[in-house]
């Protein structure tokens, strides 16, 4: 009886240990398997955090002045680093982005002076809703007449469009290419401007010779203010020169809309009026990538902060990037309140 004993003991000494051994196997696996599930889960989670979604390249538009390229840069430099998209800037003049744009061929641009663009707006924002009108930028430009301050030294008369209707105005600024017609420097042909159309009108014998592009006014003017020379030029503000050169404006008839409705048969006889900047858009870009759009709608500063980084570029010598970078580093609570 004792060795039976002993023998059912270990027996169920046994049956306990393979009792507990699969207690034990069992009650590991769900934990195994779920640390196994955990992992895949979080593998999954990573590889869709780090997946994003193809987004479309925006296609800015840069125009062929300063301010414009710098808007662009700016825009630019967020919507790759901040948005994620990949951007490309294609260079068009102010006319022909307005086709561009209608046909979704381009995206944005993020500078139009209205005064020049009343018929396009008409046609494509007002008219077919194929352009988007993308709210102010914030700046207030203004084209003119400049010409140095120091040729108010040798004519005071010059103060007023008046002093450029004398037989010695225009001698004063005649040159080997115009005869005995004064110059009047305008800039690239395909800038809006009604120059010839006030000389005309307002009976002044001065002939415009297009210098071809913002950077040749600003060399000729550069060379005749050396000198102390006349030039008379089509220009504007807000721009870096304001702060180079001493210049005065000249002033012309007042604005009015009355002046403006003649321009298209050749009737301005006023001066240009002010210009409160704004941003235009393809119609389905808030559609096609509304964050995207939120950005550049909001995008907004003031003339001062234009200044600086056109000031940045023309006088300190800055690439358009750097200029722009360096706002960006410097307004980070300005811009981040644009973001969607």
């Amino acid at each position: 009886m004792k060795t039976n004993w002993k023998y059912a003991a270990l027996i169920l000494l046994l049956l306990a240990a393979l009792l507990l051994a699969a207690c034990g196997t069992g009650g590991d696996e769900p934990t195994a398997d779920g640390d196994e599930t955990t992992t895949s889960d979080e593998a999954t989670d990573s590889e869709d955090a780090t997946t994003s979604e193809e987004k479309m390249t925006i296609i800015l538009i840069a125009n062929s002045w300063s301010a414009s390229e710098l808007n662009i840069a700016v825009a630019k430099n967020l919507l790759e680093n901040e948005l994620g998209y990949p951007v490309e800037v294609v260079s068009l003049d102010e006319n022909a982005q307005w086709p561009a744009l209608a046909a979704g061929d381009a995206h944005a641009s993020l500078e139009v002076w209205p005064s020049g663009h009343a018929a396009n707006v008409e046609e494509y924002i007002d008219g077919s809703g194929t352009v988007e009108n993308g709210g102010l930028l914030g700046p207030v430009g203004r084209i003119g007449w400049y010409m140095p301050a120091y040729m108010l030294d040798q004519n005071a008369d010059l103060a007023t469009w008046e002093g450029f209707t004398s037989d010695e105005a225009a001698a004063l600024f005649a040159t080997a290419e115009t005869g005995d017609a004064g110059q009047f420097l305008g800039g690239d042909p395909s800038f809006v401007q009604y120059d010839g159309d006030i000389i005309n009108n307002l009976g002044m014998q001065f002939e415009v010779v297009f210098a071809g592009s913002e950077e040749a006014i600003l060399a000729q003017l550069d060379s005749a203010y050396s000198r102390e020379e006349p030039v008379l030029f089509y220009f504007w503000t807000p721009h870096s020169i304001h702060a180079k050169y001493e210049l005065t404006r000249v002033e012309l008839p007042e604005y009015s809309d009355d002046c403006y409705a003649e321009a298209d048969s050749g009737g301005v006889d006023c001066d240009y009026p002010g210009d409160d900047l704004f941003k235009i858009f393809w119609s389905g870009l808030a559609e096609a990538a509304p964050d995207a759009h939120t950005l550049l709608t909001n995008m907004s500063y003031s003339t001062e902060d234009q200044i600086s980084m056109i000031a940045a570029v023309e006088i300190d010598g800055q690439s358009v990037e750097e200029a722009a970078q360096a706002w960006l580093d410097a307004n980070e609570d300005v811009w981040r309140a644009w973001l969607p």
